[in-house]
């Protein structure tokens, strides 16, 4: 069938474009198997990744972790049955047993009426790459040492960091190919890159903990790691004696790392598997005005060097540039062909998720956002996941810092920042420009007009 050392083989072709070459074999060869064996429909997944990572603390090494993972998934359709098996054994005999256990499975289960491939007439046929391919030759020694320069500098950065919880740095690639019975054959390739540090100020029971990270397809993106160091000592130093404020409702400023929960739970809300199960505050709601006029959010797939870039989603069908928010109206969901199909719908190429996502900014950057909020409450740390998708009701503990007069005037934290999801959404005032680059979903600052906070039991003034 293939032979069974394919991964020595494929490492001795030596680039990532041979080993996407022996995965494309495989997947052809195992859907042929399938075919064999009765299957009306079939699609494979097969990944390949590697990785290093480093973790020091307190100027000592920790841990050395050097990984590579494969992976073998096959799905069949015997009609509308379906069975699903996966194996990491690229042995002939292995990779012939988990055919044979997705047709098992299949030939086992209930017929469903949404299950199937995507359609063939979505698959797409535009297969680009998007400079997300870039090696990082580094190896264990020096990826030491840039962890331990990172930790260093944030501990020489303050007097009042007294402790770490570490420095980390790694790297990885991952290649991937997915193949359907339309006749779909598509290689995905990518590289990423993290530098990582976390310290603590103060001693006792006075002590606070913040960190920073840098990440990235390429290495020349990330932060260096003296920067990422003296960062994570300014954000631990500025939570020291931190304060509570009164419980009342007050505006609240998301910071641009925090802002993008917002942005998620608003992706869970209108993903399929809630929407068809009437688990989402969401439901029935495409066409309806759910942000101010001015809000926009688009998806865009084709970014060079972007997180989530693609040309085809998990099951092979074309991505496109298109509109979530456009004016503040809701404009579609997130479905997959499965999930479609339960609703009645097409497909919108998200199987699998978003790819890239832009939240149109209104104001400036963090200083503007301040001064446009007055006084109220900057949040920068969220904690507990006191979400409700269904009714949309929201509590999350927060920390952050207390602003007056558009400044920022002491760190406070032990607070709850608490509303309804669908009420936050429609009283967002400003987004910043002040975009976080570390993520597929690029948002600023959210500010929103009013929001209960609980801290001290007085009332607030």
């Amino acid at each position: 069938m293939v032979p069974q050392n394919l991964p020595a083989y494929a490492a001795s072709l030596g680039d990532s474009h041979a080993r996407l070459d022996a995965l494309a074999d495989l997947s052809q060869r195992l859907l042929e198997h399938c075919r064999a064996r009765g299957a009306t429909q079939a699609e494979v997944s097969c990944s390949e990744e590697s990785g290093l990572n480093v973790n020091v603390r307190m100027g000592e090494v920790e841990t050395v972790e050097s990984t590579r993972d494969r992976g073998i998934s096959v799905t069949v359709y015997f009609g509308q049955r379906k069975g699903s098996a996966s194996t990491a054994d690229l042995r002939e005999s292995s990779l012939d047993a988990t055919v044979e256990q997705a047709c098992a499975i299949a030939r086992h289960t209930e017929d469903d009426a949404a299950a199937g491939l995507a359609e063939a007439a979505l698959m797409a046929t535009d297969l680009r790459e998007f400079d997300s391919w870039h090696p990082w030759p580094i190896d264990a020694d020096r990826a030491l040492d840039l962890a331990l320069a990172c930790e260093q500098a944030g501990r020489d950065a303050d007097r009042r960091i007294e402790n770490s919880d570490g420095a980390s740095v790694g790297t990885g690639e991952s290649i991937s190919v997915y193949a359907n019975s339309h006749g779909f054959v598509g290689r995905e390739r990518s590289t990423q890159h993290s530098i990582g540090c976390a310290l603590i100020a103060g001693r006792g029971d006075a002590m606070q903990r913040d960190g920073w990270y840098s990440i990235g397809l390429s290495a020349d993106d990330l932060e260096s790691a003296a920067a990422i160091g003296r960062k994570a000592a300014e954000r631990a130093a500025s939570r020291l004696a931190p304060r509570q404020v009164p419980t009342g409702e007050y505006p609240v400023l998301y910071s641009a790392e925090m802002a993008r929960s917002l942005i998620g739970h608003l992706l869970g809300a209108i993903s399929g598997g809630a929407l068809y199960r009437r688990a989402s505050f969401l439901v029935d709601s495409v066409g309806q005005p759910l942000f101010p006029e001015w809000f926009g959010i688009e998806e865009l797939p084709f970014l060079p060097r972007g997180f989530r870039s693609a040309s085809f989603d998990a099951e092979g069908v074309a991505t496109r540039e298109a509109p979530l928010v456009t004016a503040g109206v809701l404009q579609r969901y997130v479905l997959g062909s499965y999930s479609a199909r339960k609703l009645g719908l097409q497909t919108t190429a998200n199987a699998g998720g978003v790819h890239n996502l832009q939240v149109a900014a209104n104001a400036g950057d963090l200083d503007a956002m301040l001064r446009g909020m007055g006084r109220g409450l900057l949040v920068t740390e969220l904690m507990g996941q006191g979400v409700n998708n269904v009714t949309g009701d929201y509590s999350r503990g927060a920390g952050g810092f207390w602003v007056e007069n558009g400044q920022i005037q002491y760190p406070v934290d032990g607070i709850t920042v608490a509303g309804n999801l669908k009420s936050m959404f429609a009283a967002i005032e400003a987004v910043g420009t002040d975009v976080d680059p570390r993520s597929h979903v690029r948002t600023g600052s959210i500010l929103i007009g009013r929001m209960t906070v609980a801290g001290e039991s007085e009332a607030a003034d």
